[in-house]
């Protein structure tokens, strides 16, 4: 099933880059930009969590959580926190159980060869639960206003 705009987010647990079980529901009342990734420490996903985190305060003004998702375990996690200086939780979901629940697993394409993996997607959750944007095409670099572009 795809989730799509309008759609109730679905609630997830899973674990922090410190072993601290962490929910949705945890942030009940907060407006969320859940972004899936495939890899710490790789090119791309380092240029997104670095636009993030450049912009974090901001967007913590504009009452917005940022919360990262990806399959690399907690140690990985927490290495590229502390290498990039990351102020947001990061879920280790190695199992890929919350990467399904949210659809961001699928077929892909490098070099002409297709294989499964993480297809790297952003979920703008407003307060109430409901997800008020998605972004399958993310510009890694400049994904802070990509996503302001739409915001109300």
């Amino acid at each position: 099933m795809k989730l799509k705009i309008g759609d109730k987010a679905p609630e997830f647990k899973g674990v922090d880059e410190n072993g601290e079980n962490i929910s949705l529901s945890n942030f009940k009342g907060k407006n969320i930009i859940l972004y899936f990734y495939p890899k710490d420490n790789t090119p791309g996903c380092t240029n997104e969590a670095c636009n993030l985190r450049d912009n974090y305060n901001m967007w913590l003004e504009k009452d917005y959580e940022v919360i990262g998702i990806s399959p690399d375990s907690q140690q990985s996690h927490q290495k590229f926190i502390d290498k990039h200086k990351l102020p947001f939780t990061l879920i280790s979901d190695p199992d890929k159980v919350i990467i399904k629940q949210y659809g961001t697993w699928g077929p892909k394409k490098l070099y002409g060869r297709e294989y499964e993996g993480l297809l790297r997607t952003t979920f703008v959750i407003n307060e109430n639960g409901i997800i008020e944007n998605i972004f399958e095409k993310v510009k890694t670099k400049d994904h802070t206003n990509q996503i302001l572009e739409t915001i109300k």
